[in-house]
């Protein structure tokens, strides 16, 4: 018996109304032309790992729960003695998640955690780098179901970058509107 695979909601999303959308609208001189989601990449900074590296653990479990992937373990480049790094201690985590895995992350993410951000009135508009790809930063990760509240021993942020196939800040903002995220009205 096979198990029939769903295609991910905003990716059918993409395929069936934004596309045709943007041709539409800019004009396009083909599908292949049309600015699309190539990655999203999730860090979680944990500074605190240079003292008790357990805290990594912990953060490392957190981000693999969200993603639904193993997340990576980031190293320090450099020593910094104010900081009491040393070149090589693990202080990061990241997940880089591409195709369904992507689609499921940045839909639950548009539609089930950005909801639950408290005073929530939208993302802002200016968080492009100038190539097309847009930063997000969260403060805590309790926004999101997977993490269970009672388990969470300290809040820790997380940035999540989209990176696209868009040439301008203007075209990538079309394309993640019209995929569901909510920018802020201006």
């Amino acid at each position: 018996m096979s198990a029939t695979k769903t295609m991910p909601r905003i990716k059918e999303t993409y395929q069936k109304e934004v596309v045709p959308r943007l041709i539409k609208e800019r004009s396009y001189p083909s599908v292949m032309a049309v600015p699309r989601l190539t990655k999203v990449v999730v860090n979680m900074g944990v500074g605190e790992a240079t003292q008790n590296i357990k805290v990594l653990d912990a953060a490392m479990d957190e981000l693999g729960r969200i993603t639904g992937q193993r997340p990576a373990t980031r190293r320090a480049k450099k020593s910094i003695a104010a900081f009491r790094l040393r070149e090589g201690m693990p202080i990061a985590a990241t997940v880089t998640l591409r195709g369904d895995r992507m689609y499921d992350f940045v839909d639950r993410l548009f539609n089930v955690a950005l909801p639950r951000v408290r005073d929530f009135r939208g993302l802002p508009t200016n968080a492009f780098d100038g190539r097309g790809n847009y930063t997000l930063g969260l403060k805590d990760q309790i926004i999101f179901p997977e993490i269970d509240y009672a388990k969470v021993d300290k809040l820790r942020g997380m940035n999540v970058t989209f990176v696209t196939t868009a040439r301008t800040d203007e075209e990538s903002r079309l394309l993640l509107a019209y995929l569901g995220m909510p920018f802020r009205n201006q």
